[in-house]
């Protein structure tokens, strides 16, 4: 896997995972300030969600490496197959 490859794909990772944790654990305030959203979280415990969503994508893009160089996922043949079926 090249350097490029590996970025992309720790990148799709991490915006995916964080789009799906975002949401967890938000609460709107029973009183919201005056100007403020209703549905506005209280504590929205940005950074401590930023940290969670980049220690797991580093676990599943460290598995996705490691079964690209032990060759369990091959792209080149997934796109030669590709191509095949294309012409077919």
């Amino acid at each position: 896997m090249s350097v490029v490859a590996g970025i992309i794909i720790y990148l799709l990772t991490f915006w995916t995972l964080l789009f799906t944790i975002l949401p967890w654990g938000n609460h709107a305030p029973e009183t919201p300030e005056k100007g403020m959203a209703g549905s506005a979280p209280a504590r929205p415990r940005i950074k401590q969600k930023f940290l969670i969503c980049a220690g797991v994508s580093a676990v599943i893009w460290l598995i996705i490496f490691a079964l690209v160089q032990l060759e369990v996922i091959d792209f080149y043949e997934i796109s030669r197959q590709m191509v095949m079926e294309d012409k077919s």
